[in-house]
């Protein structure tokens, strides 16, 4: 992975700490641009920010010239850890977003800290890509409805489904060798009409397939988009509780799991 000063670069734009009242006030402002959620649902409030700057926690944000493009906002957690909770960019196609994680983990580096973890939506293919891809990071754990009811522009009207990412600091961009996924079973891919489709396979590696644009289909096909969310949790969700690890994401964004004397609600994997 490239170094942070490199990444922040290319990016055109100073990222630093944020330590005032009203910079906390510019990321709110920020994440309600980006979300535009309702006021019970917000990403992070002021106050939060506050405690966390000055409590040894993570709170950064990329400036172009006085204007605040993007931030996050991280606390440490067990085992020499930091959550990232929240992280966004009005600027799309900058390469922002990756500036401001290769910042996240020189301070994680700088404070002594392992691995780095966080929560993406398993059936945005985009982030997918963006998190095993690009930065080398692999889920571990599938949270069904992790966060509850949602009450934002993306994601209301839609469970709350996460999967566990994690990032470890020392070895971050060193991707574990990749499985073969020639001639492997899919178990999940979308169908002629946008729908998904599951398949009874066998295989130690399987392919999860995800939707290409999920949120259009939200907008578009609501009940397309809750079968999605039923079929990723019943199949990806399912081979991960039972001890399935995702190892790559292939070039189609299929999660590529390897699995080992597995069998699972009408699909088995010896």
């Amino acid at each position: 992975m490239t170094g942070h000063r490199e990444a922040t670069a290319r990016t055109g734009v100073v990222i630093r700490e944020l330590r005032e009242v009203p910079e906390f006030e510019q990321v709110y402002a920020l994440f309600d641009g980006i979300w535009h959620p309702e006021p019970r649902n917000v990403p992070m409030t002021v106050e939060l920010m506050i405690g966390f700057a000055h409590t040894g926690n993570y709170v950064a944000g990329a400036f172009e010239g006085e204007r605040l493009v993007g931030a996050s906002v991280g606390f440490r957690g067990r085992e020499r850890s930091l959550h990232s909770h929240v992280t966004g960019a009005v600027v799309t196609g900058r390469g922002i977003g990756y500036a401001l994680k290769a910042h996240q983990r020189e301070w994680c580096r700088k404070n002594g800290l392992d691995t780095i973890t966080w929560t993406f939506d398993p059936l945005v293919r985009r982030n997918a890509r963006f998190n095993l891809v690009k930065l080398g990071a692999l889920p571990e754990k599938y949270l069904p409805d992790y966060y509850g009811e949602m009450a934002d522009a993306i994601n209301e009207g839609d469970p709350s489904d996460r999967v566990l990412t994690v990032w470890r600091v020392r070895d971050a961009g060193n991707a574990s060798p990749t499985p073969g996924v020639a001639n492997r079973p899919v178990l999940l891919e979308a169908g002629d009409d946008g729908w998904p489709v599951v398949r009874k396979a066998e295989g130690d590696v399987v392919l999860v397939g995800t939707p290409p644009d999920i949120e259009r289909l939200r907008r578009e096909d609501p009940a397309a988009a809750r079968a999605w969310r039923a079929a990723m949790r019943e199949v990806l969700g399912g081979l991960m509780e039972a001890g399935g690890h995702v190892a790559a994401l292939t070039n189609h964004g299929e999660y590529v799991v390897t699995v080992r004397r597995l069998f699972h609600r009408g699909f088995a994997a010896l």
